[in-house]
Order: C-alpha cells, then sequence, then structure tokens
C-alpha cells in the first residue's frame, strides 16, 4: 500500500509549492481536484487534454517530486435537477476521464449524484425512508434516472480505460455498499468505489464489514480515503446522526470529520487496513484533510504520522510457521 493525500485543502497554493510538501512529508501519491466541488486549481482537465506540452510539464513536475497520480477527482452532481448544473459537472466528468487516459490514471473519485424527486424538481431530494409511498415513487424516478445516465457513463470510462470510484455519501443516490453494489450490477463494472470509511461510520456502519461485502461482488474498491470522523455520543443520543447544522458548530454536531486518530483509534484502524489487505486491495490510502479544528497543515502532518503506523507496505513474507 501506498500513503498519499489529496491536494484540495493547499488550493491557494501552486501546485510545485505542494508536491514539495507533500514529498518533503514522505507520500508516495498526490490525489487531484480536476473541477466541480474540489476545483480545479491544480489541474485544469480542459487545458491539459488539449495540450500535449502542458501535460507532459504537469505529469514531469509530478515525477520529479517522487510521486504518482493515485486519482483525479471531480465530485459533483451530473444528476442535478438544474440542467446547467448538470451539464457543467458532467462535462468536468468526461473531461476528466480523457486526462485520465492520456495520464495513465485508472481512477477518477466523484458522487453518483441525486436527481430531483421528480421531472419538474428544481433541487435534488435525498429519500431516506419508503413512507409515505409519494417519497418511494420519488426514489424510483431517481433510480431510473441514474441508470440511464450511468450505464451511458460506464461505457465512456470502459472506452477510456478508467473506473470511476463513487465516494458513498449521504445526500447522494450511492450512500452505502448495498446501494453502490445496485448501480454497478445495473450500469457496469467500471462502477467502482473510493472507499472513505470516515462516511460510513458517520451513519453507523463498520468499514471493515464493509469492505469484506465490497469484495464478494468483485475488485469494486479500487481507491481509499484515509479520513476519520468523531461521534458525539451526548448530541447524538438526543438528535441522532442526520445532522444539518453548520459544519463549524462543532460543539452542537452530532458528528464532524476529524484527521486520523481523533475519531477512531490505532486498533481500529489496523483491524481495517488489514481487512483491506486480506479482500486484495494494495492501493493507495490518500489522506483528506477535513478537520475544521485543525489547520490543514497540522492535521496532515498528524494524519501522514499516524497512517505510516499503520499502512501495511511490504508484500507478505513466507509464512514459516505453517
Amino acid at each position: 500500500m501506498k500513503v498519499g493525500a489529496l491536494s484540495a485543502a493547499w488550493s491557494a497554493q501552486p501546485l510545485e509549492e505542494v508536491l514539495k510538501y507533500f514529498a518533503e512529508a514522505g507520500l508516495d501519491t498526490i490525489e487531484i481536484g480536476t473541477g466541480n466541488y474540489p476545483g480545479n486549481a491544480h489541474c485544469d482537465p480542459f487545458e491539459l487534454k488539449g495540450s500535449k506540452s502542458k501535460r507532459q510539464d504537469f505529469l514531469a513536475m509530478i515525477a520529479d517530486h517522487g510521486l504518482e497520480i493515485s486519482a483525479f477527482s471531480c465530485h459533483g452532481n451530473p444528476l442535478h435537477p438544474n440542467k446547467k448544473i448538470a451539464t457543467e459537472h458532467h462535462d468536468v466528468w468526461r473531461a476528466t476521464c480523457d486526462l485520465a487516459q492520456q495520464c495513465e490514471v485508472t481512477c477518477v473519485n466523484g458522487f453518483s449524484g441525486l436527481p430531483g424527486g421528480g421531472p419538474d424538481d428544481k433541487v435534488p431530494n435525498w429519500i431516506t425512508a419508503p413512507w409515505p409511498e409519494d417519497h418511494l415513487e420519488a426514489l424510483e424516478y431517481q433510480w431510473e434516472v441514474a441508470v440511464e445516465y450511468w450505464k451511458r457513463e460506464n461505457d465512456y470510462a470502459d472506452k477510456c480505460g478508467v473506473n470511476f470510484c463513487f465516494e458513498m455519501h449521504p445526500n447522494f443516490l450511492v450512500y452505502n455498499p448495498e446501494t453502490l453494489i445496485k448501480l454497478r450490477e445495473q450500469c457496469g463494472d467500471r462502477m467502482c468505489a473510493n472507499f472513505d470509511p470516515s462516511h460510513l461510520w458517520w451513519q453507523g456502519m463498520d468499514p471493515a464489514s464493509a469492505v469484506r461485502w465490497l469484495q464478494q461482488h468483485g475488485e469494486v474498491i479500487q481507491h481509499v480515503h484515509a479520513k476519520d470522523v468523531a461521534i458525539y455520543d451526548w448530541n447524538a443520543r438526543v438528535n441522532g446522526v442526520l445532522d444539518t447544522k453548520h459544519y463549524g458548530d462543532e460543539l452542537n454536531r452530532s458528528w464532524i470529520f476529524r484527521t486520523l486518530g481523533y475519531g477512531h483509534d490505532q486498533l481500529e484502524w489496523n483491524e481495517l487496513i488489514s481487512t483491506l489487505r486480506m479482500c486484495g486491495y494494495d492501493g493507495p490510502l490518500s489522506i483528506e484533510h477535513e478537520d475544521s479544528l485543525m489547520t490543514a497543515n497540522e492535521g496532515f502532518e498528524k494524519a501522514v504520522a499516524f497512517l505510516q503506523e499503520v499502512v501495511i507496505k511490504e508484500a507478505p513474507g513466507e509464512m514459516t510457521w505453517a
């Protein structure tokens, strides 16, 4: 396994400075945003895919710092009922696929998207229960929209030789292992996972169990985010974990994203990393900084130190005891 990080938290700095910082921290890989929610401060896919010289300079800069690209990330909502937003997010996704093919990057990370509850809706609608019945009817409509779109995009990803790696995240149609596999089975094997355990812990799931379940369905997990979350039981016991308070209202929220080790201890991360290896995953562990109690640098440096303790880098040795 390799240790890396998503560069989006350092979007205000030039890419070369971020690469130097990551390399000095001992990273192996970098995940780079190409637009939509992560922004494209470090990589404009429309510009790079259209210029061989700029693309060569971009790749050389990364290689010169001893890093490789683990994934391009273009998290957005191409199923948005606002057609302008949907088209913009779709165009970034397609351009990212094109660039990934040119750069020999096999993972493009993002969200499944979320339609409205019906053809006349103006905003997305996340359905969390099957009753009253009109909610279930809305959910059925959303799946029809999603399957039609992602079937076509699975073909495009296949043509480019890339996997689209969904983050399972509430407020999107794919938010847990079951919904991911449902989409994959209906749309194609290019529909994979960027496995972020923080989103599962937040919803009350066990990430190690989720890894085992997903791997029964093939090589689903193609990329992993190293991000933690803390559940604050004194709030969750009263109001549950469906929390719409601003992320900055840390004291009153039921949960917040944390840097590694500040939500779950080393033993739990050891179990997750070991389970990933048992299930055949040997790819990057990409740190995503979203801890509102720390600066990006402090959160990142703590995460690197923590991850270097739990990551399994070498191939298993000979089993001399059996």
